[in-house]
C-alpha cells in the first residue's frame, strides 16, 4: 500500500522520464529504512548503502556530467551532519549522517535546490514534531530517517 502511494506520486509528478525507474527502484529500500527507523531508531548500513547504490549508479549513467555536483552535495551534507552528530546531546545518529549524505548525493544530480528542499522539509517536519513533544511533555527520541526520506520524496517529485 505505501509503496503504491509512493510509486503513484513519483509517476504522476515525474511522468515518463528515464529517471522514473531509478526512483521507483530506490523507493523500496527507502521505505524499508523509514519503517526500521520508526520501529527501532536504527538505519542499517547495508540498507543505506543499497539505497545509495540503487539510485546512484543508474543516475551516474544517465547524467555523467552531474557526478561532480552530486558528490559535492553528498560530501557537504555528510560533513555538516557528522559535525552535528559529534556535538554533545546526540542530536543525530551516524545512520542519519550516512542517509543524509546518500540522499544529498542522489539529489545532487537534480541540483542544489533539490538538496535544499529535501533537507529543509526534513528539518521542518522533525522540528514540528519535537516542538509538539516538548509542549505536551512527551519528550522522547525522534527518528530522523523518515523525515529525510519524506523530504527526498518531495524534492524528487517537484
Amino acid at each position: 500500500m505505501t509503496f503504491a502511494l509512493v510509486a503513484g506520486v513519483l509517476a504522476a509528478t515525474l511522468g515518463p522520464v528515464p529517471q522514473l525507474p531509478v526512483h521507483l527502484l530506490a523507493a523500496i529500500p527507502g521505505l524499508l529504512l523509514a519503517m526500521i527507523d520508526l520501529g527501532c531508531l536504527r538505519l542499517p548500513d547495508r540498507l543505506v548503502g543499497m539505497f545509495a547504490l540503487a539510485g546512484g549508479i543508474p543516475l551516474a549513467l544517465l547524467a555523467p556530467d552531474r557526478i561532480v555536483p552530486a558528490l559535492a552535495a553528498g560530501l557537504l551534507v555528510g560533513a555538516a551532519y557528522l559535525a552535528i552528530a559529534l556535538l554533545p546531546g546526540h542530536g543525530l545518529g551516524l545512520g542519519d549522517v550516512k542517509l543524509g549524505a546518500a540522499l544529498a548525493f542522489l539529489l545532487g544530480f537534480a541540483g542544489w535546490p533539490a538538496v535544499a528542499v529535501c533537507l529543509g522539509t526534513a528539518h521542518l517536519l522533525n522540528g514540528s514534531i519535537a516542538t509538539w513533544l516538548l509542549v505536551t511533555g512527551k519528550g522522547r527520541p525522534i527518528p530522523f530517517g523518515p523525515a529525510l526520506l519524506a523530504g527526498f520524496l518531495l524534492a524528487t517529485a517537484t
